[in-house]
C-alpha cells in the first residue's frame, strides 16, 4: 500500500469536502489525512489530502475529481518536491517527579509546552509525520492523556504558485 499526497485547489462552496471525501469512499480509497483551508485567493481553498492507494490506480480517483464543478486544479506533491508538516497537542502527564524528564524531550524535539497544570503539561509540536511518530514514541512513557492532530499540510517547493498557474489561466 502506497500513500499520495494530493493537493486540490477548489471553489469556497458548501458541500464540497462532502463530495470530495464521498468520491474517496466509493471508490474504496482510505483518507489517511484530511485538511481544509483558505487560501490566498479569496473564494479558493485548499484541500490537502493524504490517501492509502492499494490496487487500483491513483489516476482513477483525480479523473473523477477533476469532474466535479467546483475542483479547480489537482497536483500530487512527491515528498522530495514539497514541504509537508503535522501539527499536534498532546498532553502528557508530569508531575515533580517527571516533568523535568518530560521537558527534556520537549526540549529536544524542539517542541513547546502552551499548557502547564501540576500533574500536566499540554505539549505543541510541529514538523514532518517521522518528526511527529518519533516525539510520540518518546514522550509515550510518561503517558498521554490527550492527543489532537491535524491533517497534513503542505505545499509545492519553490517558487512556481497552484493557485498562480490557475489565476493566470
Amino acid at each position: 500500500m502506497s500513500s499520495h499526497v494530493l493537493s486540490l485547489l477548489v471553489e469556497d462552496k458548501p458541500g464540497l469536502l462532502t463530495r470530495v471525501a464521498g468520491l474517496f469512499a466509493r471508490r474504496g480509497f482510505n483518507i489517511q489525512s484530511l485538511a481544509v483551508g483558505v487560501t490566498e485567493v479569496p473564494g479558493l481553498s485548499r484541500i490537502t489530502v493524504v490517501v492509502d492507494v492499494e490496487s487500483q490506480p491513483l489516476e482513477q480517483v483525480t479523473k473523477q475529481l477533476n469532474k466535479l464543478v467546483n475542483v479547480i486544479k489537482i497536483v500530487e506533491l512527491e515528498q522530495s518536491a514539497s514541504v509537508q508538516r503535522e501539527h499536534m497537542l498532546v498532553k502528557v502527564r508530569a508531575d515533580n517527579s517527571t516533568r523535568s524528564n518530560v521537558l527534556e524531550v520537549v526540549n529536544l524535539f524542539r517542541a513547546q509546552v502552551v499548557d502547564y497544570a501540576p500533574d500536566a503539561v499540554v505539549v505543541e509540536v510541529t514538523g514532518d509525520s517521522g518528526k511527529v511518530d518519533a516525539f510520540l514514541r518518546a514522550i509515550e512513557p510518561f503517558g498521554i492523556k490527550e492527543l489532537a492532530q491535524s491533517g497534513l499540510l503542505a505545499i509545492g517547493r519553490g517558487g512556481k504558485s497552484i493557485t498562480e498557474r490557475v489565476l493566470r489561466g
